[in-house]
């Protein structure tokens, strides 16, 4: 794996994220009338008190695939450039524009697997302060083990998330049919 000239820096939470997305978001979402749903704070800057990158991800969803051609016109037009899907099924990524504060923007259509993933893992993070923990401490720890190294870092959560997501998914049976 390639050394990254950018290291891995987790930091403690700042409240400024939450506003930092907002001034992104309201930004992203007047240049894409009648086409973006919402915006979606995710990541660990959208968790209150969890350690991160000081880096915002952000999805944008879209009602319909048919919109995303225009969607990612519009963007372009605004300095992003499309990266495709980087591997990741039905979520389409977005480098930001040269100049701005570093920030992951992904467009994602309204029920798409990889858009519930995300705010499943967020929401149970923003739940449960002993998981949020547990990540924060995995997180630095990854960092600096591979701080020259994204794409490791980016690997050793992998199997921490999807442990969780899959918890998260799993049906639960009510007390009486437990055993």
């Amino acid at each position: 794996m390639g050394r990254d000239p950018d290291p891995v820096a987790i930091c403690d939470y700042n409240p400024a994220w939450a506003d930092r997305f907002a001034d992104l978001s309201a930004r992203i979402a007047a240049s894409l009338p009648k086409i973006a749903l919402r915006m979606e704070h995710v990541g660990s800057t959208a968790v209150p008190g969890l350690a991160a990158k000081p880096i915002i991800d952000m999805d944008v969803v879209l009602a319909s695939s048919a919109d995303l051609p225009r969607g990612i016109r519009l963007l372009t037009d605004l300095g992003y450039v499309h990266e495709g899907d980087l591997g990741v099924s039905g979520r389409e990524a977005f480098r930001c524009p040269s100049g701005e504060a570093r920030h992951h923007l992904y467009v994602l259509i309204e029920g798409a697997a990889e858009l519930s993933r995300h705010i499943a893992f967020r929401d149970a993070l923003r739940a449960d302060i002993a998981l949020r923990d547990e990540y924060a401490q995995l997180k630095r720890l990854l960092a600096a083990q591979y701080s020259g190294d994204r794409e490791a870092y980016t690997q050793g959560k992998s199997t921490f998330i999807e442990a969780v997501i899959r918890a998260i998914q799993q049906p639960r049976k009510p007390l009486s049919d437990r055993q």
